[in-house]
């Protein structure tokens, strides 16, 4: 199984990808942390790398049988591009998290936005990161993450039930 948690900078995809990883057994949690890998490089060339990495290390664990959740901020090619390649009979889920552009700009924890952040955050929003039009998009902006994992639970087992029900 493999969960993608997309999103803008700041909407909570790490934070929900490590609980998610605690509610399945064996579970890797790719993050959107690879370009530190390769800070060198623009951001603009490291995403195309950054997305074919993280398709390689995911065909890499789904080799050893483990279930992968992925956060990363996905476009539309991109989610083709990664339901082009997976193993067809490998289920996956998509969301995007998305709260108020307002809730996405504050400092949230101990996160101090930089001011890139800031404006990588907007660039997001204007492009349409938060709400790209495939999987299941989640408001989360008055949800703790322990709320929202367990709304994303609930959309799992959903879908495992209705399958049940047709076999």
């Amino acid at each position: 199984m493999i969960i993608f948690l997309s999103g803008s900078i700041n909407s909570g995809k790490t934070t929900i990808g490590k609980l998610l990883k605690t509610k399945f057994p064996n579970t890797a949690h790719i993050d959107d942390e690879l370009h530190n890998m390769v800070d060198w490089l623009p951001l603009e060339e490291a995403i195309a790398l950054h997305i074919k990495n993280t398709l390689s290390l995911t065909l890499n664990f789904l080799e050893k049988d483990f279930n992968v959740i992925i956060s990363y901020p996905l476009s539309k090619v991109e989610y083709e591009y990664f339901n082009r390649n997976l193993p067809l009979d490998t289920e996956r889920f998509f969301f995007t998290l998305n709260p108020r552009l307002d809730y996405a700009l504050t400092n949230r924890g101990t996160r101090e936005l930089t001011e890139w952040e800031t404006e990588r955050i907007k660039f997001h929003y204007q492009t349409g990161i938060n709400n790209p039009g495939f999987g299941i998009t989640l408001d989360n902006t008055m949800n703790t993450p322990a709320e929202t994992v367990i709304e994303i639970l609930y959309y799992i087992e959903q879908r495992d039930i209705r399958r049940e029900m047709e076999d």
